[in-house]
């Protein structure tokens, strides 16, 4: 099933600026703060140095711009997230898809490299690997996508044929090409399967809901006997 949304819906569910979910990706984690922070420590020393080098009147305009490097660790994670949003909203057309889980697996991916020195001074490279679940999901048009994200032990309910929803984006009126989708939502478990959290998922729940509703045949009225005699 693939259902047009409007503008405005698509609007809504991916918005210009970033939501509580999406700062907390790019600025939750400790060693993504502190590189901030050195960011904008190294920003103001710069300015410190190039204030004494320039004339009096440029301090108003290095003071607006110290402000903002001190406050980079703040606003870094929202300038990210805004950006990764863009990336969605560049398309002009987005649809509601549904279809179902085809396959779930799990692979070991590389997710970096660290270079080292063995004890006979040869140079190693070491290769950082992680579990990752693969999702594949399509439906009976025979479109399909697969994602890959880090493997959680919530994982284990996902099994083939569960319903799986999500939104896709195109440049073509009739969707007709899809270029890129959003996370994946499972209404049987309730559950995300992303690495990025695309959408504001109250309100994608709401429309998951109701187009389950009207998608749901409504069960017919039993004729009374009054009804029958008066036929």
């Amino acid at each position: 099933m693939l259902i047009p949304l409007t503008r405005e819906t698509f609007e809504e569910l991916i918005p210009a600026i970033a939501t509580g979910a999406q700062y907390a990706y790019y600025g939750g984690k400790i060693d993504k703060i502190l590189k901030r922070v050195l960011i904008s420590v190294a920003g103001i020393g710069l300015l410190t140095l190039t204030a004494n080098a320039l004339p009096d009147n440029w301090r108003p305009f290095l003071l607006i711009i110290g402000i903002i490097f001190g406050l980079y660790w703040l606003w870094g994670p929202v300038a990210s997230a805004s950006r990764e949003n863009y990336q969605c909203r560049r398309y002009k057309y987005s649809g509601f898809w549904q279809g179902e889980v085809w396959d779930v697996f799990v692979t070991e991916e590389v997710v970096g490299t660290k270079e080292t020195v063995s004890p006979r001074g040869e140079l190693v490279i070491v290769e950082n690997r992680e579990r990752r679940l693969n999702l594949e999901v399509g439906d009976e048009t025979g479109f399909s996508t697969r994602v890959l994200v880090p493997l959680r032990k919530e994982h284990k309910a996902i099994a083939p044929g569960d319903i799986a929803e999500m939104v896709v984006m195109s440049n073509r009126t009739d969707l007709g090409r899809i270029a890129k989708v959003s996370d994946i939502y499972l209404p049987r478990i309730d559950f995300w399967i992303s690495d990025y959290p695309y959408l504001r998922r109250d309100l994608f729940v709401e429309i998951s809901q109701q187009m389950e509703e009207l998608n749901t045949p409504r069960p017919r009225k039993k004729r009374t006997r009054r009804a029958e005699e008066f036929r």
